[in-house]
């Protein structure tokens, strides 16, 4: 008998979701594991290419706006065409990974090809959700940057809770379109009608989560210091290649883990707000 892990049976306290996040990591890592390491490997191209170029990674002078830097970063990402096809990759395998892993957790069995093909064919609406729910976030904090100095922070420093409010309300959107094959829009009012009244709840997992992948981050910089003194010998070269491998295994760890907790929080809240044999009924789309 196959070992059900979503959706679960009732709702759950904030340490239950943790666990069945847990659980399901636990579960697809290994299943999982060839996806989050290609797209890992994937992030990193365009700064690898920068670096063959020898462009380097961080500005040449003192960063006198960060706030303006990040932007124009940004600005400048988006016309790179390298930086397009790695964000198209990561994002394709990173819903091949929610998608494996829903079906692992149905007790359902998995079929690379599937995977796969279901996240490319559902591409153009994961796209259109993450620049819809983007510039829903982002409108709330764009009247920040009007302003010029200390009152920029301030001002953007108390647009951050309805800016966090939006993007906790469409935080559920992506694995919603993936799990059920709705489109950008209607995910994003079913991840709302979802999140609705549970800002606190929802807040208190990412937070407890994010504290965990920190804590994982620094734990791994602590291994890959070690690593390098004893194989370093001061060598900067040795150093840099130890803490950039650590960081990228940490990284492709830590990335199922991230979709098992979407996954997690998705069952949740649809037992909670739907009942348990409609969630049954909303994970049948991911296998056709």
């Amino acid at each position: 008998m196959p070992n059900i892990l979503y959706p679960p049976p009732r709702p759950q306290s904030v340490g239950e979701i943790l666990d069945s996040a847990f659980r399901i990591f636990r579960a697809t890592l290994l299943k999982c594991l060839p996806y989050a390491t290609v797209a890992v490997i994937a992030g990193q191209l365009p700064a690898l290419y920068n670096m063959a170029r020898g462009r380097p990674l961080l500005p040449p002078e003192p960063i006198s706006d960060l706030l303006s830097w990040v932007l124009n970063t940004w600005v400048r990402q988006m016309r790179d065409p390298l930086w397009w096809a790695a964000s198209l990759i990561v994002t394709v395998l990173g819903s091949a990974i929610l998608l494996r892993q829903h079906t692992i957790a149905t007790g359902r069995p998995t079929a690379t090809s599937v995977d796969l093909a279901t996240a490319v064919r559902r591409l153009p609406g994961v796209l259109a959700l993450l620049i819809l729910s983007g510039l829903a976030v982002a409108v709330w904090v764009l009247p920040a940057f009007a302003l010029h100095g200390s009152m920029r922070y301030l001002l953007l420093l108390l647009l951050l809770a309805p800016a966090s409010c939006v993007a906790i309300a469409l935080s559920c959107g992506w694995p919603v379109l993936l799990v059920t094959g709705k489109g950008a829009l209607a995910s994003m009012i079913h991840s709302t009608r979802l999140t609705w009244g549970s800002w606190w709840h929802l807040t208190l997992i990412y937070s407890v989560a994010a504290v965990l992948l920190v804590a994982l981050y620094a734990l791994a910089g602590v291994i890959a210091l070690v690593l390098s003194v004893l194989l370093a010998h001061g060598d900067i070269a040795v150093v840099t290649a130890v803490t950039t491998v650590t960081m990228l295994i940490v990284a492709g760890i830590g990335t199922p883990f991230f979709w098992a907790l979407a996954l997690a929080v998705l069952g949740d809240l649809t037992v909670r707000r739907e009942g348990a044999d409609l969630a049954q009924r909303l994970s049948a789309p991911a296998t056709q």
